[in-house]
C-alpha cells in the first residue's frame, strides 16, 4: 500500500511539475523556420522602409532570450522604438536547428551567448553584434539600456 501511495506521488508531482513548466514555456522561435529565407525577406522590407534588420538569436530552452522578446514587444516605448528603426527576425538557435551556415556567415555570433541581437544594414551586411548580458539588470533587462542600444 505504501508502495503504490508514493507512486501516485511521484506520478503527480511529475505531472505538476510538467504542467507548470509547459505553462511557463514560452514558444517564440520556430526551430523548422528557414532563417535565411526570412533575412532575406526582412531585408527587402528593410530596404523599402529605410530600416535596419534586427535578428535576436536564441531558442525557447533560453529564459533570458524569451524575456528580451516580451520586453520589446510589451514596452509600449521600447517597442514602438525598435518598429520606428527595425524589421524585428527571430533566429532559432537549438538542438533541433543550430542554423550553423547562417550564424557563420553572421560570424559567430553565438559566441555572445543568448540571445545575442545581430544588426544588418538595409543590404543586408552585418554592421554589429550585440552582447545582450550588457542590457541587463538584475533578473531582468533594463529598459534604458534596451532604449539606448538601438
Amino acid at each position: 500500500m505504501k508502495t503504490s501511495r508514493s507512486l501516485f506521488l511521484a506520478v503527480l508531482i511529475t505531472f505538476t511539475i510538467n504542467a507548470a513548466y509547459a505553462q511557463t514555456t514560452a514558444n517564440i522561435y520556430n526551430p523548422s523556420a528557414d532563417a535565411s529565407a526570412e533575412i532575406s525577406a526582412a531585408v527587402l522590407k528593410a530596404k523599402a522602409e529605410n530600416k535596419h534588420v534586427l535578428l535576436q538569436v536564441g531558442g525557447n530552452w533560453c529564459s533570458w532570450c524569451v524575456k528580451f522578446h516580451k520586453l520589446i514587444h510589451t514596452d509600449t516605448k521600447i517597442d514602438s522604438v525598435m518598429k520606428a528603426n527595425y524589421i524585428f527576425v527571430l533566429v532559432n538557435h537549438s538542438k533541433e536547428n543550430r542554423n550553423y551556415p547562417l550564424l557563420k556567415e553572421l560570424e559567430f555570433p553565438q559566441r555572445f551567448g543568448f540571445p545575442v541581437l545581430v544588426v544588418l544594414n538595409p543590404e543586408g551586411k552585418r554592421i554589429h553584434t550585440q552582447a545582450t548580458d550588457l542590457l541587463e539588470s538584475g533578473d531582468g533587462y533594463d529598459n534604458k539600456k534596451v532604449i539606448s542600444f538601438h
